[in-house]
């Protein structure tokens, strides 16, 4: 088949990933290229080139842009990307266009593109997209969450077609089936306050134990403020890091925290745990209690450092060849874009 996939603008889609976002669109991309598909991918400028890449503007991040009013920058710079894009599909044979964005306008003019248009829904409702979606009229429009709980928020803004979970590549992130000699706790994501990275480091503090994370800094003053002044022997920041550097970092841990201060998606850096071997604490918000059972995972109360500290101290007794299992079973990419392809032969035919 012919693919159209369309991404996020905000950062390139390619290694190391700014967030689950442009990890999911760049496996997607790739999964789809290897079965023989013929994929193009509609991203950002510096996207990785060999998954078929057709840039349509610079990123939008507001640290690509680096200007005083970026925001309006970026909200001109997606919308005439997109708009441009959208008017350009129609007579280019694509069997079926994947919107993988956040953007309203590929939701609100799909009727256009003379192709099915499958929507993947990856966050909560939004003002933006939320207008896109109502005012979406193709009747070949199909929406696809990517957790039950993705499905519930916005159902109630019209009805969800399928659930397809996310998946990561598990021969990228192999099973250990011993950690690391020097015990530690890992944390893994986007340096947000919504990511809840400071509940992460007290919990540690008080388990008893180092905690090492890694990810872009995307909120400086947030990293300023709550987690410089906590870095020590006890919090180590490793970095931003590609898949195998993060890989080994994961894989050699006691136990994997999560910390949503929102009602999470999915929650990508727990099944790249789980396929480690590692267990994982998390706090009971969105998706996580639909990728975590009793024999992986150990779900504390929102928000509360002590708790989750409670969590840690029992996940470091589970068996890692269970979490191993339940990666297997729930998370694997193979499975995530079998179902895609099924959606997509079912609405080219």
């Amino acid at each position: 088949m012919k693919i159209g996939v369309i991404a996020h603008l905000k950062h390139p889609i390619g290694e190391p990933f700014a967030g689950g976002l442009e990890m999911h669109t760049h496996q997607l991309a790739r999964g789809l290229r290897t079965r023989g598909h013929d994929v193009t991918v509609f991203a950002s400028t510096r996207s990785d080139a060999t998954l078929g890449v057709e840039p349509i503007c610079d990123e939008t991040s507001l640290s690509a842009l680096g200007l005083e009013e970026a925001t309006d920058v970026a909200f001109f710079r997606e919308h005439h990307a997109y708009l441009k894009l959208m008017r350009s599909l129609k007579g280019r044979g694509f069997d079926v266009i994947h919107n993988n964005s956040l953007h309203y306008l590929p939701v609100a003019m799909s009727a256009d593109v003379g192709a099915p248009v499958v929507t993947t829904l990856h966050t909560p409702p939004f003002c933006w997209l939320e207008s896109g979606v109502r005012l979406c009229s193709e009747p070949d429009a199909q929406f696809v969450a990517v957790s039950e709980k993705m499905r519930l928020l916005w159902s109630r803004v019209r009805p969800i077609d399928q659930v397809i979970l996310n998946g990561i590549d598990l021969d990228r992130f192999q099973f250990r089936p011993e950690p690391d000699v020097e015990p530690y706790l890992v944390w893994c994501g986007r340096i947000v306050p919504e990511k809840g990275l400071h509940h992460a480091i007290a919990a540690a503090r008080t388990v008893g134990l180092q905690l090492r994370f890694a990810g872009p800094i995307w909120d400086q003053g947030y990293f300023a403020e709550r987690i410089a002044p906590e870095l020590n022997d006890g919090a180590v920041y490793i970095g931003h890091l590609g898949h195998c550097e993060l890989a080994e970092l994961v894989g050699g841990a006691r136990t994997s925290l999560c910390t949503p201060c929102w009602e999470e998606p999915y929650g990508l850096v727990v099944a790249e745990a789980l396929a480690c071997g590692t267990p994982v604490a998390a706090f009971e918000r969105g998706a996580l209690a639909e990728i975590l059972d009793e024999s992986c995972g150990v779900l504390a109360r929102p928000d509360e450092a002590g708790s989750l500290a409670a969590a840690a101290k029992i996940a470091i007794g589970l068996d890692r060849s269970a979490c191993r299992r339940r990666a297997e079973a729930i998370c694997d990419a193979d499975v995530m874009i079998n179902a895609y392809e099924q959606l997509y032969a079912r609405l080219a035919n």
